[in-house]
């Protein structure tokens, strides 16, 4: 007997957009797609519209992604995170990986519960090093 596979599979555009917003959706830092204005993302809620995400299917495997990230979150690491989530749904489900994908950020948003961070304020009263010496300390 041979290994080598003898049939096909058919994969609707759909399935992949599904499979490309549950792999991006859980990465930590991700709150949702950016991208559309107000009436397509109306249409997105009920399901006729997909802003923030695109797919190019034909002689290349193109993933174009327009994402919203936690404010306060190392927006590089996230994107990273993304890309590399969607490449193992994308391997693991139809063995095949996209020739590229587009990473924007088109907002941050400020999640309930993180502080964004504060600007660091200046200490009038350091002690200079001959204080340090004069302690009797051993950190010098």
């Amino acid at each position: 007997m041979t290994a080598q596979p003898t049939g096909r599979s058919l994969v609707t555009k759909r399935a992949l957009r599904d499979l490309v917003r549950s792999a991006v959706l859980s990465v930590y830092g991700v709150s949702g797609f950016a991208g559309g204005r107000a009436a397509g993302r109306i249409l997105g809620r009920i399901g006729l519209a997909h802003p923030g995400l695109k797919l190019r299917l034909g002689d290349t495997f193109d993933i174009e992604l327009n994402l919203t990230v936690a404010y306060g979150l190392p927006v590089a690491e996230v994107a990273r995170q993304v890309e590399a989530a969607v490449r193992y749904t994308l391997k693991n489900a139809l063995t095949r990986e996209p020739d590229s994908i587009s990473i924007r950020i088109g907002r941050l948003r400020h999640e309930h519960g993180i502080a964004p961070a504060a600007a660091p304020q200046p200490q009038a009263d350091q002690p200079d090093t001959n204080a340090l010496a004069a302690s009797g300390t051993d950190v010098a």
